[in-house]
């Protein structure tokens, strides 16, 4: 590692182990978002041509970064409550149609919240949380309803976002666990605009129209869903991590690594080698043994001169369902269309879901919607994935589960059995209406112009590890709220420094590091807890309530 200073004594630390050539970003000394935007401007051209921006030799100023850890900005429960409701149907057809709710909500922060550089973890940082959710009711055509951080699409809004910052988690509360916002009333030094709205962010328009949880029947029980992850590599940076909804029996896994280069005035983000996609697992209930595998898009990020910037997404979703028990399994692709050059984004998708069964091979080459036989197609979707989407059936029974002799229940019209007594009161109500799936007869899957992404409720600082996200960063953290850049800068150098002092002793003494949380084997793209890790999800799952918890203790200390 080598340390150097730059315009404004402001030291740059270039990691020497990275691959590809260095590449230095010095703070201009303007804070002001002119100058945020001469250095990403300048970032931009010294970056065009880099294979790959994610293994760069380089460490920015703080004041191009947002006050939040990468490890707890970046998740895929950006709607907790979207994600329990997987495993609420009898019928493994309506499972699927909720695991495609689950990935249009999974980045609700990109829709709704402006496109931000949180810091960079360090190898062995790590990061838990959890989100007490009411339970998603139905309506009489099956449409989601969710309960909490939503907002009215009528009245006035900014159409930004619902909180005080896109970035901010919750910390509970030492003396009655209740939560509060983090920082609240602190502006985030972001950099400019970043969203493809005009217009100044109006945050009192949004939460005077958010719903932070009417609608719910008086003493329903609260979803408990937990959230792991860690930093098990830094060359290349790789996390892994863990989440569960334990009392609906659904939880999922997965490794994250990014690829990101420069193509002309866009950043184009890929997954990484290691990163295979989102693994869902249903340990119980109706679906108990179904597993879908969730594999991610290509997403750019646009208006990096412009300061400007939004999200597209390009490429297909495809979600693969195994282990359902009628013999037949499903499968989605949700298959997002390219944006034009000039005209005007428009971020349409659509989708079809068709029927495999186990042990065929034909269909892993149907990566397009095209692609797909219509005598396969059970279903077909369409629509805005920043607004609303379409569902519907398409009249054409697979011959093959026709044929089956115990067949999947009809997805014609769908009568709900019995509940489980053991569910919460919300989930008996949703699972007591007939639900119309008519032929030719469109539904709403989800309208994400309503929907906001829930915060992450945190336990205080000053009861979590050394190592944990907001502990290590906490300094850097309070400095850019504080708007003291340099200071800020001069902190997060510290820590990095700090770390590849550390690496370079274990590189001279030929120790390997092992993470804490998770299992050291990602080759399949999965990630598997330790018995530290499985720990941590335990005390989450045990952490003070502020309402009952749906199949767990309520605990106020």
């Amino acid at each position: 590692m080598a340390s150097k200073t730059a315009a404004a004594d402001t030291p740059i630390v270039v990691d020497d182990e990275a691959p590809g050539p260095p590449i230095s970003v010095p703070d201009s000394g303007e804070h002001s978002e002119g100058g945020k935007l001469k250095m990403i401007v300048g970032l931009v051209k010294k970056a065009l041509g880099v294979k790959d921006i994610a293994a760069m030799r380089l460490s920015l100023p703080a004041s191009l970064l947002e006050p939040v850890p990468n490890l707890e900005y970046w998740g895929y429960l950006d709607r907790p409550d979207v994600f329990a409701s997987i495993n609420d149907s009898v019928d493994p057809f309506v499972r699927m149609l909720s695991v495609c709710r689950f990935v249009f909500t999974k980045d609700i922060k990109f829709i709704h919240g402006r496109v931000v550089k949180p810091y960079n973890s360090v190898l062995g940082e790590h990061f838990r949380c959890h989100w007490d959710v009411p339970s998603a009711t139905y309506d009489e055509a099956g449409s989601l309803i969710c309960h909490a951080h939503t907002s009215d699409p009528s009245a006035p809004s900014s159409g930004v976002t619902s909180i005080e910052a896109d970035t901010a988690s919750v910390r509970s509360s030492k003396s009655t666990g209740r939560s509060s916002i983090l920082a609240s009333g602190a502006k985030s030094p972001s950099t400019a605009a970043t969203t493809p709205q005009d217009g100044p962010i109006d945050v009192a328009a949004d939460m005077s129209n958010l719903s932070l949880g009417s609608g719910t029947p008086a003493g329903d029980e609260r979803i408990r869903v937990v959230y792991v992850t860690e930093q098990v590599s830094h060359h290349p940076p790789i996390s892994s991590f863990y989440a569960s909804a334990p009392s609906r029996h659904v939880e999922i896994s997965g490794v994250d690594q990014i690829s990101a280069k420069v193509s002309g005035t866009t950043l184009r983000v890929s997954p990484g080698t290691f990163n295979k996609g989102l693994f869902v697992n249903i340990t119980g209930g109706f679906g108990e043994g179904e597993s879908y595998h969730i594999t991610h898009p290509v997403a750019s990020v646009n208006g990096i001169l412009r300061g400007s910037f939004y999200v597209t997404v390009g490429d297909s979703c495809i979600i693969t369902q195994t282990g359902n028990k009628h013999g037949q399994n499903y499968r989605a692709i949700l298959e997002y269309k390219e944006e034009g050059w000039i005209s005007k984004a428009r971020y349409l998708v659509e989708g079809v879901i068709h029927t495999y069964h186990q042990g065929e091979t034909a269909h892993e080459k149907w990566l397009k919607v095209k692609d797909v036989p219509k005598g396969k197609v059970v279903a077909v979707l369409e629509g805005c994935w920043r607004g609303v989407i379409k569902w519907k059936k398409t009249g054409r029974p697979d011959p093959a589960a026709s044929a089956e002799s115990s067949p999947a229940p009809s997805v014609s019209h769908l009568s709900v059995a019995a509940p489980n007594p053991a569910l919460g009161s919300g989930l008996r109500s949703a699972m007591s209406s007939k639900v119309n799936l008519a032929a030719d007869d469109w539904q709403v899957l989800l309208d994400l112009t309503t929907l906001r992404q829930v915060p992450k409720v945190v336990r205080p600082i000053e009861k979590q590890e050394a190592y944990e996200s907001q502990k290590l960063w906490e300094k850097v953290t309070s400095h850019l709220l504080g708007k003291r850049f340099s200071e800020a800068t001069n902190e997060k150098v510290a820590i990095e420094q700090r770390q590849r002092d550390i690496a370079a002793e274990r590189k001279r003494t030929g120790e390997v590091f092992v993470p804490a949380l998770f299992k050291e084997d990602i080759s399949d793209g999965q990630a598997r807890l330790t018995e530290h890790g499985s720990k941590a999800v335990q005390e989450e799952l045990k952490a003070p309530a502020s309402y009952p918890l749906e199949g767990l203790p309520v605990s106020s200390s």
